[in-house]
């Protein structure tokens, strides 16, 4: 087992630790007292794992590829935003455009998510141990969102082809997104994502499926200006 390093931020520039982290190939680093600081173990490109003890301000592990990280506390803006692979999991609430733009990996979030979460999401899965606010998966192209509470209003407006699961209720639909029928293959996904979140109890057909009614694809010469 790789030896435990550890970085204190009180102690620490945030620039320094985050050059270290982009160095290291490998290994298990804590990261002590972020203290609400922007951009923490952004950029990571190595199977790091990586626990980060306390609260994150903006673009926490954005852009992350190959990394394992826990924050064990809430996340500001963008978290896990742009993401390509590895995992986040955020123990605490997360603030709005959690996993924005996010291309592949595993975002979990134990608490609630608030407005835009996975907005223009082009093939992250995303879980959700609460709910989450409004717009979404707005613009969604690619991947799949789990929500185990509630959803805000315009719920997946102007949707491509990502997969939305939601246990509780939802506020509204946005733009081009509907209720579909949950088959065999997608209980058998819902049961795949809920366990690698942890969330082992959850009964997949507590969950409504949502996703796109492909009106938004072509042009319509009737919609004139």
């Amino acid at each position: 087992m790789d030896a435990l390093t550890a970085f204190d931020l009180e102690k620490e520039a945030l620039r320094d630790v985050n050059r270290e982290l982009h160095a290291r190939e490998t290994g298990i680093i804590r990261v002590a007292n972020p203290n609400g600081k922007h951009s923490v173990a952004a950029g990571l490109r190595s199977p790091l794992s990586v626990i980060i003890d306390g609260h994150c301000g903006y673009y926490a592990a954005g852009m992350n590829q190959l990394a394992d990280v826990i924050i064990e506390g809430n996340a500001g803006v963008g978290v896990a935003e742009n993401m390509m692979s590895g995992s986040v999991r955020v123990n605490g609430n997360a603030s709005q455009s959690a996993g924005a733009t996010a291309h592949g990996g595993l975002l979990v979030i134990t608490g609630d998510a608030a407005a835009r979460c996975g907005i223009s999401m082009k093939g992250v899965d995303i879980v959700v141990g609460g709910s989450i606010g409004h717009m979404s998966a707005f613009m969604a192209q690619a991947g799949r969102l789990v929500v185990r509470g509630d959803a805000g209003e315009a719920l997946g407006d102007s949707i491509y082809e990502a997969r939305l699961y939601v246990r509780g209720k939802v506020a509204s639909l946005g733009a081009d997104c509907i209720a579909k029928e949950m088959l065999p293959h997608h209980h058998a996904e819902l049961r795949v994502l809920l366990d690698q979140a942890g969330f082992v109890s959850d009964k997949t057909d507590e969950y409504q499926r949502y996703g796109s009614a492909r009106q938004l694809y072509h042009f319509n010469a009737g919609n004139e200006y």
